[in-house]
């Protein structure tokens, strides 16, 4: 089943990568409302796709939070569940309990203890976690301008750090140098990145494979079959350690306004994939 838009697309990588967590910690990595997040699994839950929208919690301390509730009159309790409800017409004669008052008494209420094995905060803020599990990793920035250098893992698992260095548009001029020739109406774009690998392990594929424009329509241009003399390709493959650069070369209409540069490591849109603004 193919998500209906590119939100609910990002919730659901995001939720199969880890196959199990918390809606705020979700909607934490992705920068959204808790509550949209919640309701957008829900209604995915509901539409025939194999997740499970759920709520844990620490029984002993929900119920110490409703009877302190109850005891200083905050918590009314739930609404009668039959039409069993007495209605008083009259004065209701009052009986004596041989065993002392049953309903909390106005003395000073003791102060409870928190649960040995979980801390609470405000719901949906980061002091709303379990103790003992791991507090979650802070979001990496995929976004950024020409000259920003953003971050992403490969699917082999080596760690990048890519640079957008330049966008040069238009670049008619290195492209007819080169050899080439436009057609009527269409222009050349250059990109220039360049990627360095921290890590331990090799990235095996070209760097700017899934490297793409992003125009003012929402539209994808992938890049040209074509390298110029005078501004290198990339090359396949990026050692540990090694900062490799390259030129990707775009062919597209003249009248049409680039707004990103986008990267990825898929051909689809991801949790790796990284955007640049391009300002005019």
């Amino acid at each position: 089943m193919v998500a209906p838009d590119p939100v609910d697309a990002r919730l659901l990588a995001v939720l199969a990568e880890s196959g199990r967590a918390a809606v705020h910690e979700i909607a934490q990595r992705l920068g959204m409302d808790p509550r949209e997040a919640a309701m957008r699994l829900i209604t995915l839950s509901g539409s025939g796709l194999p997740l499970l929208v759920g709520v844990e919690c620490d029984p002993n301390g929900l119920r110490r939070a409703l009877a302190n509730a109850a005891a200083y009159g905050n918590y009314m309790g739930p609404p009668p569940s039959g039409p069993y409800a007495v209605h008083q017409s009259g004065p209701h004669p009052v009986q004596q309990q041989p065993y002392g008052p049953q309903g909390p008494i106005s003395q000073p209420f003791p102060a409870q203890q928190p649960p040995p094995q979980a801390t609470w905060g405000p719901p949906q803020s980061a002091g709303w976690v379990r103790a003992d599990q791991p507090q979650p990793k802070p979001v990496v920035s995929r976004t950024g301008k020409i000259g920003s250098a953003l971050e992403a893992d490969s699917l082999e698992g080596a760690r990048l750090s890519i640079q957008l260095v330049e966008v040069v548009d238009p670049a008619d001029f290195l492209f007819t140098a080169a050899g080439y020739k436009l057609a009527e109406g269409e222009r050349a774009v250059v990109v220039h990145t360049e990627v360095t690998n921290t890590s331990q392990v090799a990235y095996t594929s070209l760097p700017d494979m899934y490297l793409v424009l992003v125009t003012k329509t929402g539209e994808t241009v992938t890049k040209a079959p074509v390298s110029l003399s005078s501004r290198p390709a990339h090359k396949l493959g990026v050692q540990p350690g090694e900062t490799a650069g390259g030129h990707s070369v775009f062919v597209l209409p003249e009248t049409t306004e680039i707004i990103q540069v986008r990267w990825s490591v898929r051909p689809e849109v991801d949790l790796n994939t990284l955007v640049w603004t391009v300002e005019d």
